[in-house]
């Protein structure tokens, strides 16, 4: 059996940006089958129990009917990238293989090595950060049909993962495409629902006085990469929601009416009913005036965002 020669084709792609990883493969892939005639040509494997020798087997076998044989490996653990090493002692020119790894090899990994020697190319998706992550998600999002604005927000607010913000990103595309207006305080909304177990959390340790949980849950948030300002709207969100419940209940309103009349999900509601019943409704509104001077203050430059957010815990 020959080795490989510049007909075949040999690519092994990994790195910590799994999400790129994946995007670049299933492009790969594409092209790769837009030339085979039947689908005998391609043959997907999972790295799950695969040895080099099942490997070296498929990559052996002559095609059928088609031009090539394709061979996509994917999700193989970057602790076993090196055992798969001997099954690309020989590929055939009519093999093409994708290998694609979770996690991010060195360029002494055995693979890389047999990669390079089989005459094949290894690509790494390094993880993105600063001005590159950035830069990546205002693209994506002009080509789904949202504004740099939008990007903006959602660099902001969402995890900094790849996988993470193409999710918000389609999300947020599906809300325009039903006809609604995407406007920052709706993104806002959409966007921080992946942290919403957080916020829950956030929220539930306010009344009727922050606790140490909260200051805690606050940092948190603010050191995830979410804008202490947008931190600060969501708690505001949530006083104004208890002062609307216990407006209510003061009226003698039943905790099925409030939930029937009001838009957020009851469960959301009955933890405002639950919370109403032992706040002052003069608190709140003092509570929910500190929150409307802090973002004045940030936003006129006055306070730093984060240290001021545990500044308003304190006054609230």
């Amino acid at each position: 059996m020959p080795k490989a020669t510049a007909g075949g084709m040999v690519v092994l792609l990994h790195g910590e940006e799994r999400f790129l990883v994946e995007e670049k493969a299933r492009a790969l892939i594409a092209n790769w089958q837009k030339e085979l005639i039947s689908d005998f040509g391609f043959e997907p494997m999972e790295a799950g129990g695969l040895t080099a020798a099942r490997l070296q087997d498929a990559v052996l076998q002559a095609p059928f009917l088609d031009p090539f044989r394709a061979i996509w490996v994917r999700g193989v653990a970057a602790a076993r990238a090196e055992s798969l090493a001997p099954a690309l002692a020989e590929v055939p020119a009519t093999t093409r293989l994708l290998i694609t790894v979770a996690g991010r090899l060195s360029p002494g990994n055995k693979l890389v090595k047999a990669v390079t020697a089989a005459g094949g190319r290894a690509e790494e998706s390094a993880r993105l950060k600063g001005r590159a992550l950035g830069d990546w998600t205002a693209k994506r999002a002009e080509e789904l049909g949202l504004g740099r604005q939008v990007a903006a927000q959602v660099t902001r607010v969402t995890h900094p993962d790849l996988g993470v913000i193409d999710s918000e990103l389609q999300k947020l595309v599906a809300y325009k495409a039903s006809g609604s207006k995407l406007t920052p305080e709706i993104v806002l909304e959409l966007l921080a629902g992946a942290r919403e177990d957080e916020i829950f959390k956030l929220t539930d340790n306010l009344l009727p006085r922050p606790t140490g949980q909260a200051w805690a849950v606050a940092r948190s948030l603010a050191r995830s990469g979410i804008q202490p300002t947008s931190i600060a709207y969501r708690m505001a969100r949530h006083l104004a929601l208890v002062l609307e419940v216990r407006a209510r209940q003061d009226r003698g309103d039943s905790l099925s009416t409030i939930q029937a009349d009001l838009p957020e999900h009851s469960f959301v509601v009955q933890k405002a009913y639950d919370a109403a019943r032992d706040v002052d409704p003069d608190k709140l509104e003092s509570a929910l005036r500190a929150i409307r001077d802090y973002e004045f203050e940030v936003k006129s430059g006055q306070v730093d965002a984060e240290l001021g957010l545990d500044v308003l815990l304190t006054r609230l």
